[in-house]
């Protein structure tokens, strides 16, 4: 079975063309390898998967006929992962919130005060530092 039919039938990918687009990127490597969409697997083969910034790793068990539902895909696939993937992805969830949440607008008069206010403070500080 190719490839990218692999990972759409066990539901990692949500469409074969975004499993062959990966592939393309070369986010795919099959036995450590970088493969096109065309290469055919096998069971017993260990594919890592590069998907929302976590690198899935996959031992391939069985090859399904075609697309399964989401309660078997554990009898065609085992999942090896390291829960430190995970771990790191939630870590950069909380970096992001440091910042503006996504669809707030512009910065208000408010925000903008208190960037300036920020930014004077740290050449004030700047300045402050070079004087003898």
């Amino acid at each position: 079975m190719r490839i990218d039919k692999y990972l759409w039938a066990v539901r990692y990918l949500k469409t074969r063309n975004i499993a062959t687009q990966a592939c393309k990127k070369g986010a795919i490597r099959v036995n450590g390898d970088i493969v096109k969409a065309s290469r055919n697997v096998y069971p017993g083969d260990k594919i890592t998967l590069r998907k929302n910034q976590i690198n899935y790793q996959l031992e391939v068990l069985d090859l399904p006929q075609s697309r399964v539902g989401a309660k078997l895909v554990d009898l065609y696939r085992k999942d090896t992962t390291p829960k430190e993937a995970f771990e790191t992805n939630e870590m950069l969830q909380y970096a992001k919130s440091y910042y503006r949440k996504k669809g707030v607008g512009r910065p208000t008069k408010k925000d903008r005060r208190d960037l300036e206010d920020f930014t004077e403070e740290a050449t004030n500080d700047d300045i402050d530092t070079q004087q003898p």
